[in-house]
C-alpha cells in the first residue's frame, strides 16, 4: 500500500520563522517515525496559491506561527487548495491570533480576563499600573513589556507608536503561569512554568535550559476547573480545531485567562507536546492523528455532500468565529471582574 504523502509546512514571513522551522523539522521527523507516511518538507516564505498547489502532498501539515502563518492568510489559502490541512480555519485562526479579540469572547462567556485596551499613538491610558504593553495579535511573547513605573509605559508605547501599530494594554497579573493544551477537544494536562525571567518570554521559551515545566502542578480544584472550562469554551466558541492551547495567570482571585493560539509550537521546549506525552501520547503518534483527522474530515464532508465550509458551519466550527472575529477586534475588551 503506497504511503500518504504529507506536506509540511514551515517557515514564514512572520517574526517566529525560526521557531517555526525547528517544530516544523521536528513534526516531519514524528510523522516518519510514526509510519505510513511519505513526508516533504517546504520552508516557506509568503507563497502564492499556485507555489502551495504545485508542492506535493496528499494532505498539509503547516507549523507556521505568527499572524500570517497562523492568523488566516496562510489557512485562506490552504482552504482554496482544497487538500485536507491540520489546523483551525481563516476565521478561527485570525480571532485566536487577534488578542482583543480573543478576551472579547471571553468577556461574552463570562471568563475571567485582565481588563485591557487597544490604544493608538496619542490615546490616553486610563488602566492603573503595573500594566503589560503587547501586540494586538502576534505570539511567543514578543514586543511584550511589563511596565510598573509611567516611564516605562511611554517607552513601551512609544516602540508600537514608532511602528505604526496599536498596543493592547492590559493590567498585569502577577502569580503562577499556567498553560492547557486542547488536543481534539480534549484538554490535556495543565502546565506550570517557572522561569528565572521576569516573566515566559522568548528566551525562557526556546532558548534557555533553566526554565522549569511543572506538569499536572498542584491546583485548587475549583482554579483547575475553572483553566480546564475556560480552555474548552475558548477552543469551541473561537471555532478552533485540532490543537490549541490556552494560557492563563492565577492569583488569589483566581484563573485568569490571557490568550490561546491555534497552532502552538512543536519544538522540544514546547508544552502541548509535553501535555501530550504526560498524557500518554507519545509525539509521534499525536502527529499521526492530527493527519489522519484532517483526512477523515475531509472525506466526511465530501462524503455527505458538502464543501469543508458548509460541513464546519453545520457542525458550529467556523460560524463560532464567523463575523465577530472581524468586527469585535477594534473594541475596547475590557476583562470581566
Amino acid at each position: 500500500m503506497t504511503d500518504m504523502q504529507v506536506l509540511v509546512l514551515m517557515g514564514g514571513p512572520d517574526g517566529e520563522r525560526e521557531v517555526s522551522i525547528q517544530s516544523g523539522q521536528r513534526v516531519a521527523a514524528a510523522l516518519r517515525e510514526a509510519g505510513g507516511f511519505e513526508v516533504h518538507e517546504h520552508v516557506i516564505d509568503r507563497p502564492t496559491l499556485e507555489e502551495i498547489r504545485a508542492m506535493p502532498g496528499d494532505a498539509i501539515f503547516p507549523v507556521l506561527h505568527g499572524p500570517w502563518g497562523e492568523g488566516g492568510g496562510l489557512q485562506e489559502l490552504l482552504e482554496t487548495d482544497g487538500r485536507p490541512y491540520v489546523g483551525s480555519r481563516p476565521r478561527a485562526s485570525r480571532a485566536a491570533m487577534n488578542k482583543a479579540t480573543t478576551k472579547l469572547f471571553a468577556r461574552a462567556a463570562g471568563i475571567r480576563t485582565p481588563p485591557a485596551r487597544i490604544l493608538h499613538a496619542g490615546d490616553p491610558c486610563d488602566l492603573p499600573l503595573p500594566l503589560v504593553v503587547k501586540p494586538v495579535a502576534d505570539g511567543s511573547s514578543l514586543e511584550v513589556h511589563r511596565c510598573f513605573d509611567d516611564a516605562q509605559l511611554n517607552a513601551a508605547r512609544a516602540r508600537f507608536d514608532a511602528a505604526g501599530q496599536p498596543a493592547l494594554v492590559e493590567r498585569l497579573i502577577q502569580g503562577r503561569e499556567i498553560t492547557a493544551g486542547i488536543f481534539e477537544r480534549d484538554v490535556l494536562p495543565l502546565i506550570e512554568i517557572e522561569t528565572t525571567q521576569a516573566f515566559y518570554d522568548y528566551a525562557a521559551k526556546y532558548e534557555r535550559d533553566d526554565t522549569q515545566y511543572r506538569l499536572d502542578p498542584e491546583l485548587p480544584d475549583a482554579v483547575r476547573a475553572e483553566i480546564v472550562h475556560a480552555s474548552r469554551t475558548i477552543y469551541e466558541r473561537l471555532g478552533c480545531r485540532d490543537v490549541a492551547r490556552a494560557d492563563f495567570m492565577v492569583d488569589a482571585d483566581g484563573a485568569w485567562f490571557l490568550e490561546i493560539n491555534s497552532m502552538p509550537g512543536m519544538t522540544d521546549h514546547s508544552l502541548v507536546p509535553k501535555a501530550a506525552a504526560h498524557a500518554g501520547i507519545a509525539f509521534p503518534e499525536m502527529c499521526k492523528r492530527l493527519v489522519e483527522r484532517a483526512v477523515v474530515r475531509l472525506r466526511s464532508g465530501r462524503r455527505t455532500g458538502r464543501s469543508g465550509r458548509a460541513a464546519s458551519a453545520a457542525n458550529g466550527t467556523e460560524g463560532a468565529s464567523s463575523d465577530a472575529g472581524g468586527s469585535v477586534a477594534t473594541e475596547t475588551p475590557d476583562g470581566a471582574e
